[in-house]
């Protein structure tokens, strides 16, 4: 059955319509804003996964370089199968909130797939990718508890402002993306310029506020055309097999989960499973169910310890930090290098300078752009002491890296201040909560000691919350364990002057307004001590970049000089970065960055270029050579490409018969400029040189 609702939001009118295409997905939604057009299915298997015990969710969202009236630029000419990076932080952004929205036990094969059908490159197809999925999800028979909405919010001239267009964005101090239920936030993920925690709370509460209409819309749809829900059937738990597991294991858990250490405790966790299971008997017991039992016991024990306890795993108090320990300059030909270390969670993070040459070239719906920062983030296995192929990056390395990048990208340098290409790279080398957070911290610091005058240092915890009933615990650098077992991660990146970067994850309905202003509280506590603990190592950036990383060196030029330094072909560019060892970037403008191994090459080629495009300064005495020789006087080139006239009347202070009495082509000769015409044509005379030199005598 089709049905269409509308509402304004933001000053715009959305749409959400199901029930005309996609028609044999378990449900659809086509969401109209502005001129953008997305296209959301669910679809799910009719039976559950019998050997899984996790829910078996993808997501997938695509970008038609169509949409937008454009062929790609591939080789291929068509939309390259790897997703980009912005098409998988959107599949993120649609995910985590998703989640924790499924009915309990629900195991059933589950795809959702967004489509960009058209975009008017001012309202971003993200957020409607959301709205789209939780419609087309609360539409369908799929056990799905939402709907859910997302919004992005902006902070322009003091003022909130509800999906900002992307015009509106560059103008704004917040870039906030949104994700909640009715009651409740239950995603978060964006950056900001150094705001308060007030301001950043208040905003994603505008947003919240602003997401109610779209609620409205789906609520109104789920009523015409919504179908029953699947009913899913949970197993009914053995409490002869509970019992026995907790007589086996209860005694022994109690010393998992005190033990601080994490790879001894999770070789301790390992031998109780092998106990519990020695223990069983494979007729009559099921094995696969008792692993679960001892699973759930962990998290109850734990959960209890900290709420009713008031003790954590490694007898941290909830707002402490663990142990840091930081160093700069690690390695020794990098241009800056940092070792990260804060507990059991390590990262080696690398900062490498580049020239213009060096920028990331992407294209996207809004057309080709330049990046002169890049993030990279790797997670090996040997860092949680696993094994497993080495592949390309996944989707959480991506979002790791992309919430560091964030983080850090508030606090860079103008590229007129610092026009190098910079990238950094994290190598994550043990891993015990919070990798991402660590990523940012090392980030900082090699950035300073590549000598990146970066505005503020910056630093990030990981927050997590523990709540059972009405009893609430906020927990500040969170474990593995806490993180796993825990029902919120809530990171923040920030200077001391304000947050550049947050991420919020929860596991339950929603976190109330007041619980995430203590978790950014706290945070901000945390985030203080932790930059102090970093300033131990470096307390700001070095004065210069190393010596091995390349020197730049800029000038302005007349514009119309740019053909002088690029030749006929490229022939006098291509020559001088040949002969210089140098790299050579002009831009329009006539400002031109020269990229060099050492400042004695720059300042040589610096040299050349200002002589190629040199302009000649009337009174000025230049030493020229005769190009050309005619009746009426000579041409003289004073400087590349720049030829003047001097008349017969202009060679001597008497009269000569003719100009080859006096010059001869290729010969060296002092000229004076006298004037410059509108034209450009400049007149000179060697009769003024030869009138001041005999003045001088």
């Amino acid at each position: 059955m089709f049905k269409k609702v509308e509402a304004e939001i933001g000053g715009r009118t959305l749409s959400i319509e199901t029930g005309r295409l996609a028609k044999q997905a378990n449900g659809t939604a086509l969401v109209t804003y502005g001129e953008t057009v997305v296209l959301v299915t669910a679809t799910a298997s009719r039976e559950p996964r019998e050997e899984v015990d996790f829910l078996p969710l993808t997501v997938e969202y695509q970008e038609r370089f169509y949409s937008v009236g454009r062929i790609p630029g591939s080789f291929f000419r068509r939309e390259i199968g790897r997703p980009t990076e912005k098409e998988t932080l959107t599949c993120r952004i649609i995910d985590r909130p998703l989640r924790p929205l499924f009915a309990d036990g629900y195991q059933n094969e589950t795809q959702v797939i967004a489509t960009v059908f058209s975009a008017d490159q001012q309202n971003d197809p993200d957020m409607l990718a959301m709205i789209g999925a939780s419609s087309a999800l609360t539409v369908s028979n799929i056990p799905f508890r939402g709907p859910i909405a997302g919004v992005r919010v902006g902070y322009i001239n003091g003022e909130y402002v509800l999906n900002p267009t992307k015009d509106q964005l560059d103008e704004s101090r917040l870039d906030l993306t949104i994700a909640g239920t009715r009651n409740a936030v239950v995603m978060v993920e964006g950056g900001a310029d150094n705001l308060s925690e007030d301001t950043v709370l208040n905003g994603i509460y505008f947003g919240h506020a602003g997401m109610q209409p779209i609620l409205d819309m789906q609520e109104e749809l789920l009523k015409a055309v919504g179908r029953p829900k699947m009913e899913v059937a949970l197993p009914a738990v053995n409490e002869t097999l509970k019992k026995r597991v907790a007589e086996i294991a209860e005694a022994d858990m109690k010393q998992v989960i005190t033990t601080a250490d994490k790879m001894q405790r999770s070789e301790l966790y390992h031998q109780l499973g092998k106990k519990v299971l020695d223990a069983l008997d494979p007729e009559t017991d099921n094995l696969k169910e008792g692993k679960a039992l001892l699973s759930d016991m962990k998290k109850t024990m734990m959960r209890d310890m900290i709420v009713t306890d008031k003790t954590r795993i490694d007898g941290r108090r909830f707002d402490e930090v663990r142990s840091i320990e930081s160093e700069v300059a690690a390695l020794p030909r990098v241009h800056g290098s940092a070792l990260f270390t804060r507990g059991e969670t390590q990262a080696m993070v690398t900062a490498t300078l580049g020239s213009g040459e060096d920028e990331q070239r992407v294209e996207s719906l809004y057309g080709m752009s330049f990046q002169p920062f890049m993030l990279h983030y790797n997670f090996p296995p040997y860092c949680v002491g696993e094994t497993r192929f080495l592949r390309g990056p996944s989707r959480r390395d991506i979002g790791h890296g992309a919430l560091a990048a964030r983080g850090i990208k508030a606090v860079l340098p103008e590229s007129e201040k610092f026009p190098y290409t910079i990238r950094v790279v994290s190598e994550v080398l043990e891993s015990n909560g919070s990798s991402s957070m660590a990523t940012v911290c090392g980030g900082s610091l090699a950035l300073m000691d590549a000598g990146v005058p970066i505005r503020k240092p910056v630093s990030g915890i990981a927050m997590g919350l523990i709540k059972d009933a009405d009893q609430v615990v906020v927990l500040s650098d969170i474990l593995g364990d806490e993180d796993h077992l825990g029902d919120m991660d809530f990171k923040v990146v920030g200077t001391e002057d304000g947050i550049t970067a947050l991420q919020m994850d929860i596991k339950i309905e929603g976190v109330s307004k007041e619980i995430m202003a203590t978790a950014l509280e706290q945070a901000k506590a945390g985030r203080l001590h932790i930059l102090g603990k970093m300033q131990e190592a470096i307390a700001q950036p070095r004065p210069e970049v190393p010596e091995h990383a390349p020197k730049v060196f800029t000038l302005q030029i007349n514009p119309d000089k740019i053909r002088d330094i690029i030749g006929p072909g490229g022939k006098v560019i291509r020559a001088m970065t040949a002969d210089f060892g140098v790299k050579i970037d002009v831009e329009d403008s006539g400002k031109v960055t020269v990229f060099a191994p050492n400042g004695e090459a720059a300042s040589d080629v610096v040299d050349h270029i200002k002589a190629l495009t040199e302009e000649a300064e009337i009174g000025k005495i230049y030493t020229g050579t005769v190009q050309k020789i005619v009746d009426f006087g000579a041409f003289v080139q004073i400087l590349p490409g720049l030829d003047g006239l001097v008349h017969i009347s202009e060679l001597e202070d008497k009269r000569v018969a003719k100009v080859t009495d006096v010059l001869k082509e290729g010969e060296e000769v002092m000229v004076k400029v006298l004037d410059i015409d509108q034209r450009g044509k400049i007149r000179l005379s060697r009769k003024a040189v030869l009138a001041e030199q005999k003045n001088n005598e």
